[in-house]
C-alpha cells in the first residue's frame, strides 16, 4: 500500500503536460491582451496571474509553504517595507541607517523603507495610520527575531489582504540570496477549513516560456511539502485577476481507489488496536479477580447476586424516665415500719391505692390516721 502510495505522488511530481501548460498560458495572455482599454494600449503589467489547487480532502492542519521560483514574479517597481527590531543603545533614527548600511554592504538594494520595532508602535498606532502603511507597500518583510510580536501591532487588515510580513533571517551570512528568494518566490497558504488554495506565480508582464517553469516549480515543490498522505492534488487550474480558470491537470480516478483502500486500512489498523486494547483490559480485570478471591473449601461456590439491604435506622435506647424514679412508695402495712429515708404516703379518704386498685380495711385506715 505504502509503495502504490509513493508511485502516485512521484507522478503527480511530473503530470503537468508541458506543451498543454504553454497553451493555456498563451491563451490566459491573449485573453489579458484583448481587455487591454483604448487609453493603455500595452498589456496591464500588474495583473497576477496565479495557481488554484484543488485537493482531494481537507488537510487536518493549516500550513504555509514557501516555494522559490526560477524567475521573479514580482515587478522592479514594487515597494518593499522592512520591519526590524530595537538595536540596543540605539534610538530609531540610529538603527535605521543601521540596517541601510547593512544592506547596501550586502548589495541589496530593493528594501524600499526600514521600520524600527519601537516606530511601528508610536507612529502606526492610529488605524487611520495602519491603513495607510498597508496601502503603501506591495510586500511586507521583517526581522525572525520581532515576528511573534507584530500581528498585534499591524492589525488584521494585513491578514485579510494577505499581506502578513514574511520572516527573515538578518543574521545570516547569505543575506542577499534569502532575501531575494523571499522577494521574487511565492506564497502559499493551506487552510484546514477547505480544499482550495491558490499561489502567485508571474505577472502579464512575462513571456509564456518563464510562465511556464515557474508554474512547473510551484507544482513539484507543493506536492512535495505538502503534510498529508497519498494522493494529493484533484485538480489545478492556472488564471488571473479578470479570467477564467483554465485546468491544466485532471486527477484519473485511480486516485479514489487509492483513498479507497488507504481508509480501508486505516480502519481495519483501528479496529484491531481497539481489540487489542479490549483484550488486555479484560484480561487485566480477570487477573485481579482472581487475586482477590481466595478459596474456601474444596468445592468453589457460585457467587450469588444478593440485593443490597438499605441500613436501617437504629432503635433508640429507652431512657429511664425520672418520673418513675420519684414516684411515691406505697403505704406499708399495719404494724411496719416504713423503710428507712423514706415517708409513708399519706392516703385521702375514698382514694384507691396505685397497686391494689380497692379500698383498705377501716381498721388500717383508723390506725394509719391515728399514727399520723
Amino acid at each position: 500500500m505504502a509503495d502504490k502510495t509513493e508511485e502516485v505522488v512521484k507522478t503527480e511530481e511530473r503530470v503537468l503536460d508541458r506543451v498543454q501548460v504553454k497553451k493555456a498560458v498563451q491563451a490566459l495572455q491573449a485573453f489579458l491582451k484583448s481587455k487591454s482599454t483604448n487609453d493603455s494600449m500595452l498589456l496591464d503589467d500588474t495583473q497576477q496571474i496565479s495557481l488554484l489547487f484543488t485537493l482531494w480532502k481537507i488537510p487536518k492542519r493549516a500550513q504555509s509553504i514557501r516555494i522559490p521560483l526560477p524567475h521573479g514574479q514580482r515587478l522592479d517597481t514594487d515597494d518593499v517595507c522592512l520591519f526590524t527590531r530595537d538595536e540596543p543603545n540605539m534610538t530609531s533614527d540610529q538603527t535605521q541607517r543601521f540596517y541601510k548600511k547593512l544592506l547596501e554592504e550586502k548589495g541589496i538594494q530593493n528594501i524600499t523603507e526600514i521600520i524600527p520595532y519601537k516606530v511601528l508602535k508610536t507612529e502606526y498606532k492610529p488605524f487611520e495610520a495602519k491603513r495607510r502603511l498597508l496601502g503603501n507597500f506591495d510586500l511586507f518583510l521583517s526581522d525572525d527575531r520581532v515576528r511573534r510580536l507584530l500581528p498585534s501591532h499591524l492589525g488584521k487588515h494585513f491578514y485579510e489582504r494577505k499581506k502578513e510580513p514574511l520572516s527573515v533571517n538578518l543574521q545570516s551570512k547569505h543575506l542577499a540570496r534569502d532575501i531575494h528568494r523571499v522577494i521574487q518566490g511565492t506564497n502559499m497558504k493551506v487552510t484546514n477549513k477547505g480544499c482550495c488554495c491558490m499561489a502567485r506565480v508571474a505577472h502579464a508582464g512575462m513571456n509564456a516560456d518563464e510562465v511556464t517553469e515557474n508554474i512547473e516549480a510551484t507544482v513539484q515543490t507543493v506536492v512535495a511539502k505538502l503534510r498529508t498522505k497519498g494522493p494529493v492534488i484533484k485538480l489545478i487550474h492556472v488564471k488571473s485577476q479578470t479570467s477564467v480558470a483554465l485546468p491544466i491537470y485532471t486527477s484519473d480516478l485511480s486516485h479514489l481507489t487509492v483513498l479507497e483502500d488507504a481508509q480501508r486500512q486505516t480502519e481495519a489498523a483501528r479496529a484491531e488496536r481497539d481489540a487489542a486494547r479490549a483484550a488486555k483490559k479484560a484480561k487485566n480485570t480477570g487477573d485481579a479477580q482472581t487475586d482477590s478471591a481466595a478459596p474456601k473449601g474444596e468445592e468453589d461456590e457460585i457467587p450469588q447476586l444478593v440485593p443490597i439491604a438499605t441500613p436501617s435506622k437504629k432503635r433508640k435506647l429507652e431512657k429511664p424516665s425520672r418520673k418513675r424514679g420519684l414516684q411515691k412508695a406505697p403505704r406499708p402495712a399495719a404494724g411496719k415500719k416504713p423503710a428507712a429515708g423514706k415517708k409513708p404516703a399519706a392516703g385521702k379518704k375514698g382514694k384507691q391505692t396505685k397497686k391494689s386498685g380497692r379500698n383498705p380495711p377501716q381498721k388500717l385506715r383508723r390506725k394509719a390516721l391515728k399514727s399520723q
